[in-house]
């Protein structure tokens, strides 16, 4: 059997590393080149030790032509706004891409510009449209066939699977949607930073990006996506609009998000579950927690699953849902293998479990 010929660029970040992992006992892929700007001219084993006897593979330097013309489909995990200068390359090149930045994601390019700072460049613009958003359990069909996977954010991962089916059937409200989000330290990547530093996290628990987190504009696209259908770019002027406040954990990995939406009249838990088990019956990585039994991250640390669970708070006509991922798996790397599986043809676990 002729395998899939695969390429990671930017393959020692947090989220590369995972790709590594998780390709190197792919039964079905070789994993052909490593990029990595930092570190090129060393073996993966020299930067990660645990790869020792292995794997024996060289960093490269990005080379657009060699990669592309040994590869047949490339991971992109590098920093939003430098994707853009990529991904086209590669497309051109006939190779497809699993893109793990924001650059593909937004579909109105105005809006990923106020909230990136940064001009999408003419050519990606022209592929948005063809840009499928990466989450198999919502797009399962269009991934099939996709040249470009804009694989979701961590945060809008947890979020979007944990009320789709109560936006879906109209369960809820569409307005008032408050979303409050706890993540491991691992979720703002490798690049050095005070607030990350073992001092300033440890034994601390603290909000940030309050009103402004990057992540709200993905969330409003697809949560206004599912509630009022179609692929509306003025979802901004019109959909959705979320209050969302992230947190930051002392622990590695793992996001926990706590939903709070107002319920259309009176619903029984027996009601919500059978939605919710009907709308993931065919999702492998999505478990659902019947009421009383809520998900932990300690639960999902290490997978590609995402658990959810919820409790109605009849009192006050609010249903709380609590959706757990590992940010580094769910959330990045184990969903970007997920995507390549299903645009190739794999079964949608390979690899995975």
């Amino acid at each position: 059997m002729q395998k899939l010929k695969v390429s990671i660029i930017g393959s020692t970040g947090y989220a590369g590393k995972e790709l590594v992992k998780i390709l190197m006992n792919h039964q079905k892929v070789e994993l052909v080149h490593l990029v990595s700007s930092s570190y090129a001219g060393k073996n993966i084993a020299e930067i990660f030790p645990e790869f020792l006897n292995k794997l024996d593979k060289k960093l490269i330097n990005l080379d657009l032509e060699l990669v592309a013309q040994n590869s047949d489909l490339v991971f992109t995990a590098l920093p939003h706004t430098i994707s853009m200068d990529v991904v086209p390359e590669f497309l051109k090149k006939g190779v497809k891409v699993v893109d793990l930045s924001a650059d593909y994601r937004i579909k109105d390019p105005a809006v990923y510009q106020e909230w990136y700072k940064k001009e999408l460049n003419q050519i990606s613009k022209g592929l948005l449209p063809e840009a499928v958003y990466g989450l198999p359990e919502i797009y399962l069909d269009k991934i099939k066939d996709a040249l470009l996977v804009a694989n979701p954010g961590c945060y809008p991962t947890s979020v979007i699977l944990g009320i789709t089916p109560l936006l879906k059937y109209h369960f809820v409200e569409p307005e008032g949607i408050i979303i409050d989000s706890k993540s491991g330290t691992s979720g703002a990547g490798k690049k050095l930073s005070l607030g990350l530093h073992f001092t300033e996290c440890n034994e601390n628990f603290k909000a940030y990006k309050v009103v402004r987190h990057n992540h709200i504009p993905e969330v409003e696209q697809e949560l206004s996506f599912i509630y009022f259908g179609g692929n509306d770019n003025k979802y901004q002027e019109t959909g959705i609009k979320v209050s969302f406040t992230p947190h930051l954990i002392p622990i590695n990995r793992g996001i926990l998000s706590t939903c709070y939406l107002s319920l259309k009249g009176s619903k029984k838990e027996e009601e919500v579950l059978e939605i919710y088990q009907k709308y993931y019956q065919e999702a492998p990585f999505v478990r659902i927690f019947e009421p009383p039994n809520l998900p932990e991250v300690k639960f999902v640390a290490g997978t590609n699953y995402c658990d959810i669970g919820f409790s109605i708070d009849e009192r006050v006509g609010k249903i709380k849902v609590i959706s757990v991922i590992d940010n580094l798996l769910k959330g990045a790397a184990g969903q970007a293998v997920q995507n390549m599986n299903i645009m190739s043809g794999f079964s949608e676990t390979c690899g995975l479990v």
